[in-house]
Order: structure tokens, then sequence, then C-alpha cells
């Protein structure tokens, strides 16, 4: 009931007008985790009412054997709406800052078993072309030597969240040890990252492929092969997913409509020595394969989210615009998408579907009875987690599987 007291406070508050710059105070509950203790300090006097510029300083304990620490959180009201997200630490201690009403201050605590037979390597730089480090996770199964990779895009519109959000897919498809899967983040569109200038969807996709190659280079070190890549992503990410197999005939250092009629993609990242048409030629041979999850894929739909591009550009930034036929180069798609999915159309996942048989090549469509939108996300709420269980875990196995008829045939 406090909760739901708290919430309908916000919204009133938010309704009534926005948060002054000028506000002394704000608002600002801590949600005590089970098995677990968060200490916030200074202490967060019971009013829940914080001078606006304090800094706290967060620390979180497991308390009970078997759980493990998860992450910590910051759920707040973001952009004048009332939407809350999560911004989350993956180490127990951290720093939150009262700036704005903040809805909880948090921590996941998950089994033990949940992160055994692994190893995590986080926030890997790969590239820094504006304001944020682009970095990504690596999760390396124990005693990994040149196993295939799965590389994850995450979604969000395009605009919102981090790596971090994947990783509940990252340990479904680590488990029996075939795979080294790694995480990826990428710029967000437009001004989110607070870049100068606003960032386009050709940058992103050039974010992702620069990625890829990065993970390439340090494939050894990770226990990879980097011959034997696949890609997968939900939402936003299953768009960027299925550019990186489809598109990677554009990959070049021609420019992304500098020229009439030149729409290629240059990687943000590229290992020393080594030339857009090298990238090119190792990243058509290396991906091979894709799971795409209720992505965005079609021309019709992507325009509203790209409706600053020339048609040529939107063709060049559109999956079905792009497939190529299996006698030239396979391109094999395990996708997914709810019944209750209300953000991606069913129709047109199926004739992108239709566009990739047409093709000669491997393809298929699991429609997942009672799920709706964005059932591989991991968040901290005990409901994200629920649904996850329940959606997430066994067609994550079924991903798992179609990658192994490709890499283990």
């Amino acid at each position: 009931m406090k909760r739901i007291l708290f919430s309908l406070a916000l919204l009133a508050a938010l309704v009534s007008g926005p948060v002054l710059r000028g506000q002394e105070t704000f608002r600002v509950r801590v949600d005590q985790p089970q098995h677990g203790k968060v200490t916030v300090t200074p202490a967060v006097p019971a009013s829940g009412v914080v001078p606006a510029g304090t800094v706290l300083n967060v620390k979180v304990e497991v308390t009970d054997p078997g759980w493990v620490f998860d992450s910590g959180y910051e759920l707040s009201v973001s952009g004048g709406v009332f939407y809350p997200t999560y911004k989350e630490s993956m180490v127990p201690e951290f720093t939150v800052k009262v700036d704005h009403d903040i809805m909880g201050i948090g921590a996941s605590i998950i089994e033990a078993e949940r992160l055994q037979g692994y190893k995590t390597i986080q926030d890997v730089v790969y590239a820094k072309p504006g304001v944020k480090p682009l970095k990504y996770d690596v999760f390396i199964p124990d005693g990994a030597k040149k196993l295939p990779g799965i590389v994850i895009i995450h979604g969000g519109g395009w605009s919102s969240n981090t790596e971090d959000i994947m990783r509940g897919l990252a340990r479904e498809l680590i488990k029996g040890g075939k795979y080294v899967v790694c995480s990826i983040d990428y710029r967000w569109l437009n001004r989110g990252d607070g870049d100068a200038q606003p960032n386009r969807m050709h940058q992103l996709i050039e974010d992702c492929y620069g990625a890829i190659l990065h993970i390439q280079e340090h494939a050894a070190e990770y226990g990879m092969d980097p011959k034997k890549i696949a890609v997968t992503g939900d939402s936003a990410g299953g768009h960027l997913s299925a550019c990186m197999i489809d598109l990677a005939e554009r990959v070049g250092d021609g420019g992304f409509d500098v020229q009439p009629g030149v729409y290629q993609f240059l990687p943000t990242y590229m290992p020393q020595g080594m030339t857009a048409a090298k990238a090119r030629k190792q990243l058509r041979a290396s991906i091979k394969a894709a799971a795409p999850s209720y992505g965005v894929f079609d021309l019709g739909t992507l325009v509203r989210f790209a409706e600053t591009y020339e048609p040529l550009g939107l063709v060049a930034i559109t999956p079905d615009c792009n497939v190529p036929h299996a006698e030239i180069r396979e391109v094999p798609h395990y996708m997914v998408l709810g019944t209750q999915d209300r953000t991606v159309g069913r129709q047109p996942m199926e004739e992108y579907l239709l566009r990739l048989k047409g093709k000669d090549q491997d393809a298929r469509l699991d429609i997942v009875d009672g799920a709706s939108h964005a059932f591989f996300d991991w968040k901290p709420d005990q409901r994200t987690k629920d649904t996850f269980a329940k959606y997430g875990v066994p067609y994550a196995a079924k991903m798992q599987q179609f990658f192994d008829g490709v890499f283990y045939r």
C-alpha cells in the first residue's frame, strides 16, 4: 500500500507540473531486498525528504547463504512522464545524487547457482565516438577454448537501456558451456547520450559492427573462435542484430550518404592495420547465424524511427531490403514474437520470414502464446524476472538449439 501511495503522489506531482530546477528537496525511498541489506549514508529520514544535491553512498550486503549480489539500482521517473526506469550498478557500492524524486534505491539478490560455471568480464570499452564510452560484457564458461561466440544487442527503442538488461539471456545462452557470450552497448539515437550532434541509425549499426570487430580481436582472451559468431537481440536490438548479418556487404569506407548513391558502414572500432575491405570480408565470413527477437525489419515500420533518411538511405538500414540469396551467403534466422506483443506487429515479421525463405535461407518464427514485448529483458523487479522465467528461459533454450544446429551439426 505504501508503494502505491508513493507512486500516486509522484504521478500527481508530475501531472501538476514539472519539477523546478530550484527545488530544495526531493523524496527518496529505500527498498530492502529479501536475502540482503541496503545501507544508505547519510541515512534517508523516515519522511523520505532529502535535500537537493545530496550524494547518497549505497552499500549492498548479502545476508543469507546460497544467494549472491546481482545489481544495485536507482529507480526513477524519467523524462517528465510516469515511466519508471532502472539505473543499475554492477558493483555493490555505488552513489546516487538526489536531484530528482527517487522511487527506490535497492538491490537485486539472486540464487548463487545463477552465477556458477562461468566468469564475467564487465565494461570492456571498445570505442568512444561521443560522450558515452561504448562497452560490452563477456560471459565465459569455465574451461572455454575456441568456442563459438554469441553477441547480444539490447533493445530500448534505440534510445534507452544498456548491455546490462541482457544479462539474464546471456546466463541462459552459456548453459552447457558451448558458447562465449558478449552483451554489447551502442550509442542512443538523437542526443540521448548528451552528444552535441544527434546520433543517427546508421551510426548505431557502425557501433555494433565495431563491437564485433573488437570482440574478434580479443577472442583468444575470451576462449572464443573469432570465425564463428552468432548475433541476437530483442526489439531495437532485434533490428540491429538482423542488420549485422544482412548488411555485411555494405561495410566500407565510402561514407553513408556522403556521396550520391553510396551507403556504407564504417565500423566505429577498427583493429590497427585493418582496412574496411578486410573488415567487410571478415564480418561476412564470420557472422553465421542470427536470432533477432521481436524486431523491426521492414521499411514501412522503420521509417517512423528513421524518417530523416532519403529513400536509398532508409533502404540501406532495413534488413528486409538487404537479405542475400543463400547461394551468395547463408544468413540463417531464428525469431520469436509474443501473441500479446503490442509493439511489434506479426504481419511485418511474417513478411520478413517469407523474404528470407524466398532467398532460400533457413528461417523460422516461433509464436509465443501469452507473451508480450521484451520478455528477454532482465531487471531488478520481480515481475520482469518472473516474465523472463516463464518465457525467456524456455525460448533461450530454443535459441541455443538453433545455434547448435549451425555450429555443432
